[in-house]
C-alpha cells in the first residue's frame, strides 16, 4: 500500500533537541543540541510538495538527559495536539539514544489514529553529510500520508518506517542505525511516496496516572550473584527488569534473589540480555533456571527488551487499572 502527500493536511513538527538541532560550540569545545526546529527545517531546504506545518519548539536538549517526567510532559503536549481536528498528524525531532523508548511510551499512552513520527539524526547539523534534513523530511511525508493512519507511534530513519513496539537503536554512529531485527520495517519513504509493507498487530494502550514509580535494570553477567537485587529492594525500587542469560535463567544465587524480591511482592520481570529472540521458561536445577524463576514468581516478556519492558511496568505500575494484569499485559505485549 502506497500514498503521496496531500498538501492539505496539517502537520505539527515538536522540536526537543538532541543532534538533529546540534552544532560544535567552540565556546564549550564540544557539539551541543542548540538549534530550534524552524531552523532545522530551514536546512533541509524543504521541497514545495509538504503538506502545512505548524513548529513548536518543546525543548533543545540531548537525548541522553531526557528523562521519563520529561517524556510524560512531552506525550501530554501530543496529546493535546493530536487531539485536534486541525491536526492531521505529529512529528518529533529528539536524541536517538532514547528515541525507541519515548516512541514506545507514546505508543502505549496516546491513542490516536493520527500518525505520530518520531526522527532525528546521527550527524550533528553542521556536518556536512548530516542525515537530519533527509530524516525530517520524510518523517513529514509519512505523517502526512493517508495510508500511515492507526501503525501507532512509529520511528522514522534512514528511509525507513520501524513500529515503536519494534524498533532498536543498533549502532553507536550508523545512519542505518535503527533496526526491527526479525520483525522488519513497517514501510519506507521513497521521494515523496509512503509505501507501507505490513500493519503492526501488537499493541496495547494504558493509562496511568503517573509515571512516577520506580523500577530498575539489571543484567545477568558471568559471576553475578544478586546482590544488587536485594540492594534495590532496599533503597525501596517498585519493581524490578532483569536481563536474564538466553532464554531467560540465571545463576543459582541471582535466581535465589529474584525469589526473594518476589516473595517480598515487588514484580520482577525477566527478558533477555541477547538482541534477538524471546524468553521462555524451559531449564531448571539449583535455582536460576527459567522455569525456577517462573515458580518463584517472575513475569517473563517474551520478546521485549529490557528499556520497553521497563516503561511497560512502570506504566502499568501506573495505572490502577493495570495493577493487578501486569502479568497479562506481558503476555500481550510481549508474547
Amino acid at each position: 500500500m502506497n500514498a503521496t502527500v496531500s498538501r492539505t493536511r496539517h502537520v505539527v513538527v515538536i522540536g526537543t533537541g538532541g543532534t538533529i538541532a546540534s552544532r560544535f560550540d567552540p565556546a564549550l569545545g564540544r557539539t551541543v543540541a542548540s538549534q530550534g526546529i524552524e531552523t532545522i527545517i530551514g536546512a533541509a531546504a524543504p521541497p514545495r510538495d509538504l503538506p502545512r506545518l505548524t513548529f513548536e519548539d518543546f525543548a533543545t536538549i540531548a537525548g541522553f538527559n531526557m528523562t521519563i517526567a520529561f517524556a510524560e510532559g512531552l506525550l501530554q503536549r501530543l496529546h493535546q495536539l493530536l487531539a485536534r481536528d486541525d491536526v492531521d498528524g505529529a512529528v518529533v525531532t529528539q536524541g536517538t539514544d532514547t528515541m525507541e523508548e519515548t516512541s514506545f511510551l507514546a505508543d502505549l499512552l496516546i491513542d490516536t489514529p493520527k500518525p505520530l513520527i518520531f526522527t532525528g539524526a546521527q550527524l550533528a547539523q553542521d556536518h556536512p553529510q548530516s542525515d537530519g534534513p533527509r530524516n525530517v523530511i520524510d518523517a513529514i511525508r509519512a505523517a502526512a500520508a493517508e495510508n500511515t493512519s492507526s501503525l501507532g507511534a512509529m520511528v522514522c530513519f534512514n528511509g525507513q518506517l520501524h513500529a515503536a513496539r519494534e524498533v532498536t537503536k543498533v549502532h553507536t554512529s550508523a545512519l542505518e542505525t535503527f533496526q526491527s531485527y526479525q520483525y522488519g520495517a513497517l514501510g519506507v519513504i521513497d521521494g515523496a511516496r509512503v509505501v507501507v509493507y505490513r500493519r503492526p498487530q501488537i499493541r496495547l494502550h494504558l493509562r496511568p496516572e503517573r509515571l512516577d514509580k520506580r523500577v530498575e535494570i539489571l543484567k545477568a553477567a558471568l559471576g553475578a550473584d544478586g546482590q544488587m537485587i536485594d540492594a534495590a529492594r532496599q533503597l525501596g525500587v517498585d519493581g524490578l527488569v532483569i536481563e536474564a542469560f538466553g532464554r531467560g535463567n540465571l545463576s543459582a544465587e541471582f535466581g535465589e534473589a529474584v525469589a526473594r524480591a518476589c516473595r517480598a511482592g515487588l514484580p520482577v520481570i525477566v527478558t533477555s540480555r541477547c538482541p534477538v529472540g524471546r524468553v521462555e521458561p524451559v531449564y531448571g536445577g539449583g535455582g536460576g533456571g527459567g522455569r525456577d524463576l517462573e515458580d518463584a514468581g517472575a513475569i517473563f516478556a517474551g520478546d521485549l527488551k529490557g528499556p520497553k519492558a521497563r516503561l511497560l511496568l512502570i506504566a502499568a505500575l501506573g495505572d490502577p487499572a493495570a495493577r493487578g494484569r501486569i502479568g497479562e499485559l506481558f503476555n500481550i505485549l510481549g508474547p
